[in-house]
């Protein structure tokens, strides 16, 4: 568990594997933004809240079916317990509403956020209609448990909080801050095996350079992800 003075933004991230949260937030850029006390990540352990001797988060399905299901339970008491009246609660799972950009810089400005890492068949329907605030899919794909997806939207997430980036120019030329995807990048050497970094890279001229990238993106987007420039002309 990482905790700093007054950040920015609280990560609290609810899972049955909470060791899984440490690895991601102790490096790199998440970990130097913990270190500077611009976000607070912890990691919390859903079976602190659970009942019983052997402290079980879940049950079989009512109705019958494979797997088994996390109880509302630990999950209503772990909310209960940690939340704060400006405290928004997301649950991450497949059939949630997408995960893009504009959502993580959305969610950036919120002082608390609790992600609930689902696990087996989900949670007890009554958590998602009582409790959860938002749910968000990182994708129309299914991934072992909701503590690696919470880890995907914390990391865009924090991107967009000031501070975290040491060059605030590296957000705004990075794919979909504009519906475009990013420009192609390149450094030394400029003549690599017979691959030439494209001329006007190094021609010194900036405005040259900003319309050869500008040109760049739309190629790019327009060859990959034509529906966002649809989504750019239908706004």
């Amino acid at each position: 568990m990482i905790r700093m003075m007054s950040p920015a933004l609280r990560f609290d991230v609810l899972s049955l594997f909470p060791k899984s949260v440490d690895g991601f937030a102790e490096e790199s850029i998440l970990g130097k933004a913990v270190a500077q006390g611009l976000i607070e990540i912890n990691s919390l352990d859903l079976r602190r809240w659970a009942e019983g001797k052997h402290r079980e988060t879940d049950d079989r399905p009512f109705g019958g079916g494979a797997g088994m299901v996390l109880k509302p339970q630990p999950i209503f008491d772990a909310i209960e317990d940690i939340s704060t009246d400006r405290t928004q609660v997301i649950y991450a799972t497949p059939d949630g509403e997408p995960f893009t950009s504009e959502l993580a810089k959305e969610l950036s400005h919120e002082s608390h956020l609790v992600f609930l890492s689902g696990h087996y068949e989900g949670i007890d329907q009554r958590v998602r209609d009582h409790v959860v605030h938002r749910e968000i899919s990182i994708g129309d794909y299914v991934i072992t448990n909701g503590t690696l997806a919470s880890a995907v939207m914390i990391d865009a997430i924090s991107r967009h909080i000031p501070g975290v980036l040491g060059d605030p120019e590296s957000l705004e030329n990075e794919s979909f801050e504009s519906n475009q995807l990013s420009h192609p990048q390149y450094t030394r050497p400029h003549d690599f095996r017979g691959m030439k970094v494209p001329q006007v890279l190094l021609s010194g001229n900036h405005e040259e350079i900003s319309k050869w990238r500008e040109n760049e993106r739309l190629v790019k987007t327009e060859r990959i992800r034509p529906d966002l420039l649809n989504a750019n002309t239908q706004s």
